[in-house]
C-alpha cells in the first residue's frame, strides 16, 4: 500500500507512477482513509460546534461515501453546504482543504475495491513497518547516515524481518566464493584498462 499523500501532493504521485512505468511494473495506490477522516473532522468544524452531536452524524454521512469510492460526491456536498451557509475566507478554510484533498485523491479513493482485494486502507500497517525498519535503527540521536550505508542496513533489516537471512547468507557466501576464487578458465583472459 502506498498511502495517499497527506496533502494530495500530485508531484509525489507522479514520481511513483513514473518509476512504476519505467520499470514496467503495475502498482496499486491505495488511499489512506485515516487522512481523509482527519480532513473531514476538521471540515465538520466549519458547520458544527466542537461538542455538537450533529458532527458525528455529519461524519457518518460523508465517510461511507469515501469508503464507496465517491470522494468527488462528498467533496461536492461539502462545497455546496459551505456555499449554502455563505461561509467565506477563514470560515470555510478547513472545508475547502478537505474538498481539495478528496478531489486530488479521487483516482485512488476506492476503499471498497481495496478492501475486496484484502489491502489495508489505513496507514497503520505501513507506518508500523517504517518505524520497525527505519526509525528504530536509523533515527538514533547523534547518528549520521550516508545513503549507501543506510540502504544496506535497511535491506539487511528487511531480509532478517522476513526470515530470509539464511537463504540470503548462502547466496552471499556463494557470490563471495566466486569473487575470491574465480573459475580456472578466467586465467586465459588478459586484463585491460
Amino acid at each position: 500500500m502506498l498511502g495517499g499523500p497527506h496533502d494530495g501532493a500530485r508531484h509525489q504521485l507522479d514520481l511513483i507512477q513514473a518509476e512504476a512505468k519505467r520499470h514496467w511494473v503495475t502498482i496499486h495506490i491505495a488511499f489512506d482513509l485515516v487522512h481523509a477522516l482527519e480532513k473531514l473532522w476538521a471540515a465538520s468544524r466549519c458547520f458544527h460546534a466542537p461538542a455538537d452531536p450533529a458532527t458525528e452524524d455529519w461524519i457518518a454521512i460523508k465517510a461511507p461515501r469515501i469508503l464507496r469510492g465517491r470522494a468527488q460526491q462528498a467533496a461536492a456536498e461539502i462545497r455546496a453546504q459551505a456555499d449554502q451557509r455563505k461561509l467565506s475566507g477563514d470560515q470555510r478554510t478547513a472545508a475547502d482543504e478537505a474538498c481539495q484533498y478528496l478531489s486530488n485523491n479521487a483516482d485512488f479513493v476506492h476503499c471498497d475495491r481495496a478492501l475486496a482485494a484484502g489491502w489495508p486502507i489505513a496507514s497503520g500497517v505501513i507506518e508500523g513497518a517504517a518505524r520497525h525498519l527505519i526509525a528504530d535503527r536509523l533515527d538514533i540521536t547523534g547518528s549520521r547516515w550516508r545513503v549507501p550505508c543506510a540502504e544496506a542496513l535497511l535491506i539487511l533489516r528487511a531480509v532478517i524481518s522476513n526470515d530470509d537471512f539464511s537463504a540470503y547468507w548462502q547466496y552471499h557466501l556463494k557470490q563471495e566464493n566466486g569473487r575470491l576464487y574465480p573459475p580456472i578458465d578466467q586465467g586465459k583472459y588478459t586484463l585491460t584498462a
